[in-house]
C-alpha cells in the first residue's frame, strides 16, 4: 500500500506528524511530498525537526507567488510525482494552495483523495482558504471531519459519501508535543512573565493585503502595550514585509510592544498556555489556546471554527482598533475559566482514527 502525504505550509507541519508516524508504524509506504509553499526555515524545517517529520521525499521547491502562479505550478509538479509514484491515495490537509493543487492533480489521475479537516466553513468566498478547501471537499473520496458542525456543513452541500467524524488531528499533536514543553524556559527566553502578556499571531490574507485592517490591528496592539502589558508578536514573514511596505516599522514602537521573528511549534504552544489572552486570526493558534485554558479574541469578522464562540471562549470582534482593545481589557479584567472538558473537536485521538479509517477503507477503491 502506497500513500503521497502532501504539505506545504506550517499548519499542514503540524496536521501531517502523527498521521504519517502512525502510517509508517503500520508499515504503510509513505512518500511526503513538501510543495514549498512556506520556505522560511522557521515555517518549514524547524518544524520537520521539532515534530519528528521524517525528511520529504520530494522537495518542490515553489515558493511564494500569486494564488494562480502558485497553484498552477503545484499542479505541474505534483503531477509528476504522482506519475512516478502512483500511489493508492493521496492525502492532502488543511486548506492552503497546497492543498488544492494535491486534491486537483490527484482527480484529474483517478487516484483517490482523502481530505484531513474537512468540511470547514467561513461562508466567504472572498478568502483563499474558503475556495480551497469547498472545493477540495468536493472532490475528495474520504473527508475526516474535526467536528459535528463540518459534518453538517458538507450534508447540506450534498456531500454524505466517505464522510467520517474523527475529531481534531492538531488536538493530538498539542496534547503530545505539551508533554515535553518546558514554559519557564520558553518564558525566559523571550524575557515574558506567566499570565502577565499578550500573545499575536496576524497572517490571514484578508488582514495581510488590506490596508487598513492591518494599521486597525495593528493600533490595537499599539495601544495596548501602551497601557502597560507585553505584546509578544511573532511576526509572519508576509506579514512583516507588508508592515514595512507601509512603513509602521519606521515609526516609533512601544517597548511593550515585542516583534520576534516566526517561532518554533512547541515554544508557540508554551506561550499559548502562559499568555492572559491571545488575539489572533489563524484557526490552529484559536482552537490551541483554548486546548491550553487561554481565551482567544479573533480580528476577523468570521471563523470556521464557529463552536469556540459558541463556547464563549473565542471571541469574533472584527478589526476595529476600539473593538479589539475592548475585549482585550475586558477579558484581562476579569478572572477568565475555559472548561477544557467542553471540547467539540474530539478525544486527542483522531490520528488513530484516521489511520484505521484508511487501512480499510483502501481496499474498496
Amino acid at each position: 500500500m502506497k500513500i503521497v502525504s502532501i504539505v506545504g505550509a506550517r499548519p499542514q507541519f503540524v496536521k501531517a506528524a502523527l498521521i504519517s508516524k502512525k502510517l509508517r508504524k503500520k508499515e504503510v509506504t509513505e512518500i511526503l511530498v513538501h510543495t514549498g509553499q512556506h520556505y522560511d526555515f522557521n515555517m518549514s524545517d524547524i518544524f520537520f525537526k521539532e515534530l519528528n517529520l521524517p525528511k520529504p521525499d520530494y522537495y518542490l521547491g515553489i515558493g511564494s507567488g500569486s494564488h494562480g502562479w502558485q497553484t498552477g505550478k503545484m499542479l505541474i509538479e505534483i503531477e509528476k510525482v504522482l506519475l512516478k509514484e502512483k500511489p493508492d491515495i493521496v492525502l492532502v490537509y488543511g486548506d492552503t494552495n497546497t492543498t488544492l493543487a494535491g486534491a486537483l492533480a490527484s482527480a484529474k489521475l483517478h487516484i483517490p483523495v482523502a481530505h484531513i479537516e474537512a468540511g470547514l466553513r467561513s461562508f466567504n468566498k472572498k478568502m483563499p482558504e474558503e475556495i480551497n478547501r469547498t472545493l477540495t471537499d468536493h472532490i475528495s473520496d474520504l473527508l475526516f471531519c474535526p467536528s459535528k458542525t463540518a459534518v453538517e456543513n458538507l450534508k447540506r452541500e450534498g456531500i454524505f459519501k466517505g464522510v467520517y467524524l474523527v475529531g481534531d488531528v492538531m488536538l493530538d499533536i498539542a496534547l503530545e508535543a505539551f508533554k515535553t514543553v518546558n514554559i519557564d524556559k520558553v518564558l525566559n527566553k523571550y524575557k515574558l512573565s506567566y499570565k502577565n502578556f499578550i500573545l499575536t499571531t496576524i497572517h490571514r490574507a484578508e488582514n495581510t493585503n488590506n490596508r487598513e485592517n492591518l494599521l486597525e490591528i495593528w493600533e490595537a496592539l499599539k495601544k495596548l502595550a501602551l497601557k502597560g502589558i507585553k505584546v509578544f508578536f511573532p511576526v509572519h514573514p508576509r506579514t512583516r514585509k507588508v508592515l514595512e511596505k507601509y512603513g509602521v516599522l519606521k515609526q516609533p514602537i512601544p517597548k511593550n510592544l515585542i516583534l520576534s521573528k516566526p517561532i518554533s511549534y512547541k515554544e508557540m504552544i508554551a506561550l499559548e498556555t502562559a499568555a492572559k489572552v491571545v488575539i489572533t486570526d489563524s484557526g490552529g493558534v484559536q482552537k490551541e489556546s483554548i486546548y491550553f485554558g487561554t481565551p482567544c479574541v479573533i480580528p476577523r469578522n468570521e471563523t470556521e471554527w464557529v463552536e469556540l464562540v459558541e463556547l464563549g471562549y473565542a471571541f469574533l470582534v472584527g478589526v476595529k482598533t476600539n473593538l479589539i482593545t475592548q475585549k482585550v481589557e475586558e477579558i484581562l479584567s476579569e478572572n477568565f475559566n475555559i472548561d477544557r472538558k467542553q471540547n467539540p473537536y474530539g478525544d486527542g485521538k483522531a490520528s488513530d482514527k484516521i489511520v484505521n479509517i484508511l487501512l480499510r477503507e483502501l481496499g474498496g477503491f
